[in-house]
Parts: C-alpha cells; sequence; structure tokens
C-alpha cells in the first residue's frame, strides 16, 4: 500500500480502451513523512482531486480493483486519507 497527495492530472488523448472514463492522476508518493516521486495511478473512486491525500495499491492488486474489467494499471487509488501527520 502507497500514501500520496494528488498533484495533477494526465490528459491522454488516447488510452487503452478499458481505461477510457478512468481518470489518471499524478501521485507524489510520501514515504516516512517526506514527498518522494511521483507516480500515475488509476482513480478507481473517481472523485479525487488536487490537493487529496489518498491511498493506493499496486501490482495486479491494482487492476482488481476494477470489478467490471480489467485495465493496464499499475496502481489505483482505493480511498482518502482525512487527516495525514507523521508523527516520529
Amino acid at each position: 500500500m502507497y500514501t500520496g497527495e494528488v498533484v495533477g492530472s494526465v490528459v491522454a488523448t488516447v488510452k487503452v480502451p478499458n481505461l477510457e472514463g478512468v481518470p489518471l492522476l499524478i501521485v507524489r508518493l510520501i514515504e516516512n513523512g517526506q514527498p518522494k516521486n511521483m507516480i500515475v495511478a488509476a482513480d478507481s473512486t473517481r472523485q479525487a482531486g488536487r490537493g487529496d491525500f489518498v491511498y493506493m495499491i499496486g501490482s495486479k492488486e491494482a487492476a482488481r480493483m476494477f470489478r467490471t474489467f480489467s485495465p493496464a494499471a499499475d496502481a489505483a487509488i482505493v480511498g482518502f486519507i482525512d487527516d495525514y501527520r507523521e508523527e516520529l
């Protein structure tokens, strides 16, 4: 499971047919309270936006979040984090 903050979106003129209608969002990963790399994640909630803290799953489990079809996705946003504080 990954955590991160949505920082933008991706506009694709051509997508794999089973990704039509699925938002692709740019997420800055957060590890140990520090911002890290950015990845593109498919939004299975279809509600995430810029500034939202989210948690994601990766690998083949990411594609399983879309119950009616199986898109080619390495990461999928599966939920929101209401409040994010890193206390070490």
